[in-house]
């Protein structure tokens, strides 16, 4: 319980305090006249120095570094302060700027503006973009926070000047990028929409050459027949002849539109990708070749083949064409042999003259090299790029039946496969295929 105190005791208490006051008060006087530049404090910790100087000169260092430019305006809008970032903002020494108005930096066409700013200022905490002018007649846009201030000498403006002129250029750079962007993404979509109409332009040259052009020739085959039939014994021998050429020449015609027909389709028809046994695949196309096989007397020797993602048709399609040509081209005194291998390389190991760009050797660490080698009549390897070329033949259609289509269609699956290909022969000597598709 406290200790009540007596009517004596009150009144020495309330003197002390008055003393208290009017020292606290007399002090507060000298601080605001500049009489004192320091106080000492008793506290906990014993007695503490307080330099009003100090931290007088601490704040001017802290506004003297900022990266933004601060001013101070009187009531009259002239510059009453202003640190070091400000005057370089305008290009001049930081004398000349003190007692100039502040309006002598501003844009005429941005005066209206910061009318407003200042005077909506006087009640809350203003933001607006505005150009400067520095004293060489340059614009700088910048930004100005304004914040009013409450000072012995009046009402006063704080204003803190925020230099724009990088964060304008990387938005103009942005937007210049934004639109390079737009034009190229206007460019790939016509593009797009340009090889979608070739897509489907292969689609109807593959309609029109599975059906319309086939019919004429089936009828020209099938009158050949009637004609070699019924009338053969009265055309004679050259009539004969006659008939067997155009005979020949339609069949031709109907291998060379099949196979153009299957050269579209791996443009026009790409089927989702899964794992495919090479191994499996290698047996039907066998079974596919086994007359050409037997009537050949060839032998064929293979290694085990990997499992790849890929299109099934079309990798038939590439193994199918490749030992039909080591049949076609064999010699004719010697038993065809035909050895295929596989085996795992890396991505430097592939020549980058087989892939179907030299991209795909960055995108694809490791390969699948398979190797088909027969001991046929061989070529010449000067020709070596011109055999994967359509309608490109080596030897006489007289000798050698087919469209010349057969090894463009090899070069199109590894390209759909992002592999390569690539052929090394001799005259006389066989020839090697070596197909590279990612493992």
């Amino acid at each position: 319980m406290s200790k009540i105190q007596t009517y004596s005791e009150l009144l020495a208490e309330n003197e002390r305090l008055r003393l208290q006051l009017e020292e606290a008060t007399e002090t507060i006087h000298a601080i605001r006249t500049g009489q004192v530049d320091a106080l000492v404090v008793e506290g906990k910790e014993g007695h503490e120095l307080y330099t009003l100087k100090t931290a007088d000169l601490t704040y001017r260092v802290i506004i003297e570094t900022m990266n933004e430019g601060a001013v101070t305006l009187g009531p009259d809008g002239l510059i009453v302060y202003a640190n070091s970032t400000f005057a370089t903002l305008v290009n001049l020494a930081l004398s000349q700027v003190i007692g100039l108005s502040f309006y002598t930096f501003v844009s005429p066409d941005n005066q209206l503006l910061c009318q407003q700013l200042f005077a909506e200022s006087q009640t809350e905490d203003c933001k607006s973009e505005l150009t400067i002018y520095t004293s060489a007649g340059n614009k700088v846009p910048c930004l100005l926070s304004v914040t009013s201030l409450e000072l012995d000498e009046g009402a006063s403006l704080s204003v803190i000047v925020t230099d724009l002129t990088h964060q304008k250029e990387t938005q103009q750079l942005l937007r210049q990028n934004n639109d390079r962007l737009e034009k190229s993404n206007m460019a790939l979509e016509i593009s797009n929409n340009a090889l979608n109409l070739s897509n489907d332009n292969l689609q109807q040259f593959a309609y029109v050459a599975s059906h319309d052009l086939q019919e004429p020739l089936r009828k020209i085959q099938s009158f050949g027949d009637l004609l070699k039939a019924q009338y053969g014994s009265n055309l004679g021998a050259e009539g004969l002849d006659m008939i067997n050429r155009m005979g020949s020449a339609a069949n031709r015609m109907s291998l060379l539109i099949r196979d153009l027909l299957n050269y579209s389709r791996l443009t026009t028809q790409q089927a989702p990708f899964e794992l495919v046994s090479l191994d499996r695949l290698l047996l039907d196309v066998l079974d596919d070749l086994s007359v050409a096989i037997a009537e050949s007397g060839a032998t064929i020797d293979y290694e085990r083949l990997p499992v790849i993602q890929g299109d099934q048709a079309q990798l038939q399609q590439l193994f199918l064409n490749l030992l039909s040509n080591a049949l076609k081209f064999r010699r004719a005194d010697l038993p065809a042999h035909i050895l295929i291998s596989a085996r795992q390389v890396s991505a430097s190991e592939v020549p980058i003259a087989a892939l179907a760009t030299p991209a795909e050797s960055n995108r694809n660490p490791v390969y699948h090299e398979i190797t088909v080698v027969d001991n046929g009549i061989g070529f010449d390897e000067k020709y070596a790029d011109r055999i994967f070329q359509v309608f490109q033949r080596l030897h006489g259609k007289s000798n050698y039946p087919g469209s010349g289509v057969g090894l463009a269609i090899c070069r199109k699956v590894v390209l759909n496969h992002s592999g390569g290909l690539s052929a090394n022969s001799k005259p006389g000597e066989g020839a090697k295929f070596i197909v590279y598709l990612p493992a």
